[in-house]
Order: C-alpha cells, then sequence, then structure tokens
C-alpha cells in the first residue's frame, strides 16, 4: 500500500536575521485512500506543509518519504517522476494556461509524461465527462465561470491517476453554492478512484467530510 510519512518535519524561514518558525516537529503518516483534513487560521502553515508533504518544497529538518523515498535525499529527476506519477495538486487558483483549450490544459501532465495517446484521450474526456465540463473542452479559460475552472484544474490534477491529491484551499476563491459543488465532487473522486486526500482548509462544512483532523496552530500540529 502507498504510504506517506512526515518524520519530525519542520520548516522556518530567515527574515531581518530573525528565525521564523512556521512548522516544529510535524508527524503525520497518509495511507492510500485517506481522507485528511489540515484546518487551522490563515498564515498557520497549512500551505507550507501542503507543498513540502507533495515534494515541491524542502523541510528545514526532518523528512517526508514517500515508500520508502526520502524526497529531499533523491534526485531532481526521480522526485518529478514520483510527483508526476503519484501526486495531483489543486490550488485556490486554477492556474490554467489562458492560450491553451481546456482539453489542452487538462492534458498536459499526459504530455510531461509521454502518456498522451487515444486511451488517454479517452480517458481525459471521461473524467471532464464526470466533472461536467466535456462541453467545455474546447474552449479557452477564460470562457469559463470560475466553478467550471477549478473542475478543469481538479480534472487535470487527476489525468496521472494520482494516488494523493493536495488541495491547498480548493474551493476558497468561489461562492458557497459553486463551493459545495466542487467538495462534494472532490469526495466522489477519492471514494471513485481510491485516491488519498490531503487538504488545507478553514471550511467547518468541508471538514466533516474528512475521516481525520488535524488542526496547525502555532507550528504544531493537533494529532
Amino acid at each position: 500500500m502507498n504510504k506517506l510519512n512526515c518524520k519530525n518535519l519542520s520548516k522556518s524561514f530567515v527574515i531581518n536575521n530573525e528565525t521564523l518558525d512556521v512548522l516544529i516537529d510535524i508527524n503525520l503518516e497518509i495511507e492510500e485512500s485517506e481522507k485528511i483534513a489540515i484546518s487551522g487560521k490563515s498564515g498557520a502553515g497549512k500551505s507550507t506543509l501542503l507543498h513540502i508533504m507533495a515534494g515541491l518544497d524542502k523541510p528545514t529538518n526532518g523528512s517526508v518519504v514517500y515508500n520508502g523515498d526520502d524526497l529531499s535525499n533523491i534526485s531532481l529527476n526521480k522526485l518529478s517522476k514520483i510527483r508526476l506519477l503519484n501526486f495531483g495538486f489543486v490550488y485556490q487558483f486554477h492556474y490554467l494556461l489562458e492560450d491553451l483549450t481546456i482539453e489542452e490544459n487538462i492534458s498536459i501532465p499526459a504530455m510531461l509524461n509521454g502518456t498522451y495517446n487515444n486511451d488517454m484521450k479517452n480517458q481525459i474526456h471521461e473524467i471532464m465527462h464526470n466533472l461536467n465540463i466535456i462541453d467545455r473542452k474546447d474552449h479557452l479559460p477564460w470562457k469559463l465561470s470560475g466553478g467550471e475552472k477549478q473542475r478543469a484544474a481538479i480534472a487535470r490534477a487527476l489525468t496521472n491517476k494520482p494516488k494523493f491529491l493536495f488541495l491547498d484551499e480548493p474551493t476558497g476563491n468561489l461562492d458557497r453554492d459553486n463551493a459545495r459543488i466542487i467538495q462534494d465532487l472532490i469526495i466522489d473522486i477519492s471514494n471513485n478512484y481510491g485516491v488519498a486526500l490531503i487538504t488545507a482548509t478553514h471550511d467547518n462544512e468541508f471538514i466533516k467530510a474528512f475521516s481525520k483532523v488535524h488542526v496547525l496552530s502555532d507550528a504544531r500540529i493537533d494529532l
């Protein structure tokens, strides 16, 4: 079973010759198909924790281990492959490329991975159909609503069938109705695809759908 471990993970920044501790001795173990929510006030370090866990940043101390590989001590090439094949990331903002169609945006991970073919195209269409944006596949992002753009970002994150999906306030820019739709879709995706969810959110209603909730406060996590 795929497993992600944070071991005594700490992160600090030096600002004006002063050390700011953002994360201190974080220990977490997340297995495939689990739903984990990280809660906490704005600025508590939730996004920093997600970035480190996903291999997008490095801890100051400690380690993040994925299936035996310490993400801080492997080659950049191997780290890129682990991220591409196993991790998906959805941000508060969609980060779609404005000069590409929605289908082209969603296809980017498969193109980078060298797996884009007719079968993959059919798989992408299936994902788009499940997220109810298949009729938008040939549109440029500016023609989509905020909720549709976020669905496209989720579809892109699912293209390579990740084992772990990291979500950083995925509905923070949406109104309540669209937020609820996206939240329900995310939970359905986890249930249907067996994807582990690691979500940073302050939405108390969304949190209720998660099997484990950890509160990040004063740089430490409540287990």
